[in-house]
C-alpha cells in the first residue's frame, strides 16, 4: 500500500477530511480533499460532516477550525508550524488603539492567533477585506496584523481612517520591484500577478492585485500566456491545473514560506494513526474568537451595507 493510499483508508476509517492551503507542498494539495485559500477553508470547516478535521497549514489555521467546529476534532499535522505575521500583534496594542480612538473597529486578518481573534470585531481574508471593511459603520479602522494588506485596503477606501499596524508576511515582503523589473526584462510578455500582502512599490507594478485563490482564478481565465507570480510559490501546483498550457515565473527563492512547506505526507499519516497533534483552545478563548469569525463568515456574503453593531 503507498502512503497515498494509507491516508485515504485512515480518513475513511476515522471520518476525516483533509484541508490544505494552496502554499502547502504540491504532494499535499494533490491527497487533500479540499485545497483553498484562508476563506475558503474556514467555510469549508464550518461545512463538512466529518468528525475530524486534518488541517495541513499553519497554525492559525487550526485554531480558527476548532473555533468555529467545537465538537469536531481538529489535527495539525506540524504543530510547530507558526506563522511569523500572526504574532506581529498583541493585546496591549489593541486595548491602547481602543483608548485611544472612538468609534473604532479593530479588524483582524484571519492570519492571527486566538487570543487576537477574541479582542477584535470582525475578521477577514484577502478575498474579503474591501468589502468588510467599506460596508462596516466604523469610521476608524484598526487593521490587524499585516501592515501591506491594511495599507492596500486604506488605498481603496479612503474615505475611513485606516490604521495600520507594522506586520508583514516575509514571503510577500521580500519580493522586490526591481527583482520583478528584471524577470521582466527576460519575458517581457508577462503579464504582473501580485497577492496585496506585497509592499507597496511590487503592487503598483502589477497588472492584476488579489487574493490568492483570485490570482489562480485570473490565469485561468485571461488571455496572456505567461505570468510573473508575486506570491508565495506553492500556488504554481493549481495554477498548473487549471492552465496547464501556460508559463509562470517566480522571482526569487524566497517566495517559499518554510512553515506551510513543514506538512508532509509522513506527518499527515502519523497524526491520523494517533489522533494527534490537536488544535486546542480554551472555551473562553474560543467563545470570544468565534463573534468575530462568525461575522466575517456572514458580512462576506452579504451584498447590502453592515447595519450598526455592538463592536
Amino acid at each position: 500500500m503507498t502512503l497515498t493510499e494509507e491516508i485515504k483508508e485512515l480518513c475513511k476509517a476515522k471520518d476525516a477530511v483533509i484541508l490544505a492551503h494552496y502554499y502547502v507542498d504540491s504532494s499535499i494539495q494533490a491527497i487533500a480533499d479540499y485545497v483553498g485559500d484562508s476563506f475558503y477553508l474556514a467555510k469549508v470547516a464550518k461545512s463538512v460532516p466529518n468528525k475530524t478535521i486534518v488541517f495541513c497549514g499553519v497554525t492559525f489555521m487550526g485554531e480558527s477550525a476548532c473555533i468555529l467546529n467545537p465538537d469536531k476534532t481538529v489535527l495539525m499535522p506540524s504543530p510547530d508550524a507558526v506563522c511569523p505575521m500572526a504574532l506581529m500583534i498583541d493585546k496591549e496594542k489593541i486595548a491602547e488603539m481602543r483608548s485611544a480612538y472612538d468609534d473604532l473597529a479593530v479588524v483582524c486578518y484571519i492570519n492571527s492567533m486566538a487570543d487576537v481573534k477574541e479582542l477584535s470585531d470582525v475578521c477577514v481574508t484577502s478575498s474579503n477585506a474591501l468589502k468588510i471593511v467599506r460596508n462596516l459603520p466604523n469610521h476608524n479602522i484598526f487593521f490587524i496584523p499585516d501592515g501591506n494588506l491594511g495599507r492596500y485596503v486604506a488605498e481603496q477606501i479612503p474615505e475611513k481612517n485606516i490604521i495600520l499596524n507594522p506586520g508583514f508576511c516575509h514571503v510577500h515582503a521580500s519580493i522586490t520591484s526591481q527583482a520583478i523589473t528584471n524577470c521582466f526584462k527576460e519575458h517581457p510578455a508577462a503579464k504582473i500577478i501580485a497577492h496585496p500582502e506585497c509592499r507597496k512599490d511590487v503592487c503598483d507594478l502589477a497588472d492584476y492585485l488579489g487574493s490568492t485563490k483570485e490570482l489562480i482564478e485570473y490565469v485561468a481565465e485571461d488571455d496572456a500566456q505567461e505570468y510573473i507570480v508575486c506570491t508565495e510559490k506553492g500556488v504554481l501546483y493549481e495554477m498548473e491545473q487549471v492552465a496547464p498550457e501556460k508559463k509562470f515565473y517566480f522571482v526569487g527563492a524566497n517566495q517559499i514560506c518554510p512553515n506551510m512547506k513543514k506538512m508532509t505526507l509522513e506527518k499527515v499519516r502519523d497524526c491520523l494513526v494517533n489522533m494527534s497533534p490537536v488544535a486546542v483552545v480554551s472555551e473562553e478563548t474560543r467563545l470570544k474568537a468565534s463573534i468575530p469569525l462568525d461575522r466575517m463568515l456572514e458580512l462576506a456574503s452579504q451584498n447590502n451595507v453592515v447595519p450598526e453593531m455592538a463592536l
